[in-house]
């Protein structure tokens, strides 16, 4: 990572960013599909920095064309490296699955350039509008710091303000920890762990609640789902939707490792049970 956020190590325990070649990823992507596989994940710490030709846009498109490649998904991105091009890809691609991680950690500016984050709560705000005019189904996760050095009450209303606009489907969330040889930890105004603690509860009740409403708001809808194992009783499949969502419904074991419909009946918090479709039994 060339990042350098001052709360994170990962700069200095695993070095700057390079680039795998694409047609080493395409080759592995073009074994995986002839041996069954019908979704890859491309993995990496801040993946849409990828730096080959056409960048991550023109790589996912690529992959688009694998015969039996059904689902791209990429992680972890950063703000800075979301360009219009791999924006583009989203609107363009049925195969690039409608979720996106895109962490921005505060919703204060004061605390954004602390963070050496590189980005605004303005120009995240923005960036996720261009986003949703291209995918407009998009369901958006983020990560988030409390208690980062100096954060103040004004700071954390920020934050939480930011989450209200955003309204995400998930979210990770974390009280800051030092990271020894990292600016951050050396910073002043180390905030204490029980305002840490109050208010990662009062973003986790906030989360929580936006994660509760984008799954019962699934109720209803029928969504392709791609079995990968047993369920925990017996008859039951379990998968995932486009939106990375886990969902269980009962049918045959035949289904795993395919995609079928689901009518989605109840949703929990973590996840949606459901109803196969008909005419997605095997014959």
């Amino acid at each position: 990572c060339d990042k350098f956020c001052t709360f994170c190590v990962v700069p200095y325990t695993r070095g700057g960013e390079w680039s795998r070649p694409a047609e080493a990823i395409l080759a592995e992507a073009r074994s995986l599909a002839a041996r069954g596989v019908r979704e890859v994940t491309l993995l990496g710490q801040n993946v849409n920095a990828w730096s080959g030709e056409g960048g991550l846009g023109g790589l996912a498109r690529q992959l688009a064309r694998i015969e039996g490649l059904d689902r791209i998904r990429y992680t972890t991105s950063h703000p800075r490296d979301m360009d219009d091009d791999l924006i583009a890809a989203h609107a363009e691609l049925p195969q690039l699955m409608p979720y996106l991680h895109l962490p921005v950690q505060s919703g204060s500016d004061r605390i954004l350039k602390a963070m050496n984050r590189g980005h605004t709560a303005e120009s995240y705000l923005r960036l996720v509008e261009k986003i949703r005019a291209a995918r407009p189904d998009i369901a958006l996760s983020g990560d988030f710091i409390v208690g980062f050095p100096g954060e103040r009450e004004s700071d954390f209303e920020a934050t939480l303000a930011l989450v209200r606009e955003v309204g995400y489907a998930s979210a990770f969330t974390f009280k800051y920890s030092r990271r020894p040889g990292t600016p951050a930890a050396a910073q002043p105004g180390q905030v204490d762990e029980a305002v840490k603690d109050e208010r990662l509860a009062r973003l986790n009740a906030l989360v929580e609640a936006q994660q509760k409403a984008f799954n019962a708001a699934q109720e209803g809808r029928v969504l392709p789902v791609l079995f990968e194992k047993p369920g925990r009783h017996p008859g039951q499949l379990s998968g995932r939707s486009p939106y990375l969502q886990a969902v269980h419904c009962d049918g045959p074991a035949e289904l795993i490792g395919r995609i079928a419909p689901v009518r989605i009946d109840a949703a929990a918090r973590m996840s949606l049970s459901g109803t196969l479709v008909a005419e997605a039994l095997p014959a």
